[in-house]
């Protein structure tokens, strides 16, 4: 089966952080990111990004002046979402990828947020993200974003499920140890190995594209 074709677009700061050691909201990106950003979900079915990433921002990005919005899927394990997030109340499709466990947790909190959830779960209790993307293909998904955070974008790159990455790097140092990555997680055992399809500069900051080979 031929599973989503999948880019992660994520915007990081010049020392390759995503965010700061409190894991709170970026706030570094332009309004040039944001329209890059918006360019990239048009042209997608959905976009998929992990709870942590809601919790921060608490709403998603929408496409200007369009009625169609991309399908919004959150990943959590837990289940353990506050329905009275602003990103609730958006027109957008909300979908949510959970366990087995998490599925039960948002039936007993009573939380209707979501119009569908997407329940896989492997041996360790964890998301089955190559059974996930084979029902986002029954689906009918197949152009996905990826919008962080760095755990789920490690997940998916161990299993070789992204396909291309746009980096924004933005004229902005962070620092810190705990300070969340691109690709989080335990890393990977063999390098991944890109390849540079294009690069752009609009003011301050670079736009990079690149492909996984």
């Amino acid at each position: 089966m031929k599973l989503p074709q999948t880019t992660a677009i994520l915007a990081m700061t010049a020392d390759g952080k995503i965010g700061d050691r409190h894991r709170s909201r970026a706030n570094f990106a332009s309004s040039h990111d944001k329209h890059h950003l918006r360019e990239r979900i048009a042209q997608l079915d959905a976009i998929l990004f992990g709870a942590g990433t809601l919790r921060a921002y608490g709403t998603t990005i929408t496409i200007s002046n369009s009625q169609w919005q991309p399908i919004n899927i959150v990943a959590s394990c837990s289940g353990n979402i506050s329905p009275k997030l602003p990103f609730f109340q958006q027109a957008v499709p909300h979908w949510l990828v959970t366990t087995t466990q998490g599925a039960k947790t948002i039936k007993d909190n009573q939380h209707q947020g979501f119009e569908r959830l997407i329940i896989s779960e492997n041996e360790q209790q964890r998301l089955d993200w190559l059974a996930v993307f084979a029902q986002f293909t029954e689906l009918g998904i197949s152009k996905l974003g990826v919008l962080g955070g760095g755990e789920l974008v490690a997940a998916l790159l161990a299993l070789d499920l992204i396909d291309e990455f746009w980096f924004t790097i933005c004229p902005v140092i962070l620092g810190g140890k705990d300070s969340p990555t691109p690709v989080d997680g335990l890393g990977l055992d063999t390098p991944g190995r890109l390849e540079l399809l294009d690069v752009k500069r609009i003011g301050q900051e670079l736009f990079l594209h690149y492909r996984k080979i």
